[in-house]
């Protein structure tokens, strides 16, 4: 069964980490939870059906992500307090890291409806540790933004002394090095992942310059992490 610290008629979120590359990297508790859950929200339904298709698991899937989570979030709520049990998956990795969650979270807490998260993939912390930067401070910025709010959190990160791990799209990471290049100094040391776990993953360490002069000569594809380390 799934519950096991105690007995209780209410439902119950499940968090389920997803592979972030290589299918293998399903844990047998997630699959178990996918398995058993009555519901599966996913941030995208057709990236998740090739995971359920690929174990062979055979449950209801509905969407949940950031466009209509407002609208649906009451009734899942409802759902779960009337004794329903659901998995909450995004398209790789944790849910609730730079991924729809955290409100569903704050209202099945609120509501007192017990919320539990499966250990598993997230893409920065293998980034992490295989940058050859300090691991034991970090903090994690996610998604920088794009326009506004660009400068003024890049100038508040000028001070920052803990290592720094950044999301990043292909089509922006070119630019993203440029700009750290002048908020942070060309010397300063940064890791690229690109790819985690896939067939062509690449990790590519060295000056801030070193890596930028590297990826703006060439095509850039896949997810990316960017590991920058903090000032000495």
């Amino acid at each position: 069964m799934l519950e096991t610290n105690h007995q209780s008629s209410q439902g119950r979120l499940y968090l389920v980490p997803t592979p972030i590359g290589n299918l293998k990297d399903l844990t047998f508790r997630a699959l178990e939870v996918l398995q058993q859950v009555d519901l599966v929200l996913a941030e995208d339904t057709r990236t998740s059906s090739h995971l359920l298709k690929h174990y062979q698991v055979n449950k209801p899937i509905t969407p949940y992500h950031q466009h209509n989570e407002h609208k649906v979030l009451q009734h899942l709520v409802s759902q779960l307090s009337e004794g329903k049990t659901m998995a909450m998956v995004t398209d790789a990795g944790t849910p609730g890291i730079s991924d729809p969650a955290f409100l569903l979270v704050r209202e099945c807490v609120k509501a007192g409806i017990a919320v539990e998260c499966l250990p598993g993939a997230t893409a920065f912390v293998p980034a992490l540790v295989n940058s050859g930067i300090p691991t034991n401070r970090f903090v994690f910025e996610g998604f920088i933004p794009v326009k506004k709010g660009r400068q003024t959190l890049l100038k508040q990160l000028q001070g920052e002394e803990r290592t720094m791990i950044f999301y990043e799209s292909p089509m922006r990471l070119v630019k993203t090095l440029l700009d750290f290049i002048e908020y942070f100094g060309a010397e300063r040391r940064v890791s690229v992942s690109r790819e985690l776990t896939k067939m062509f993953e690449e990790n590519k360490r060295g000056t801030l310059q070193e890596v930028h002069d590297y990826f703006a000569a060439k095509a850039v594809k896949g997810e990316i992490v960017i590991v920058l380390e903090g000032l000495g």
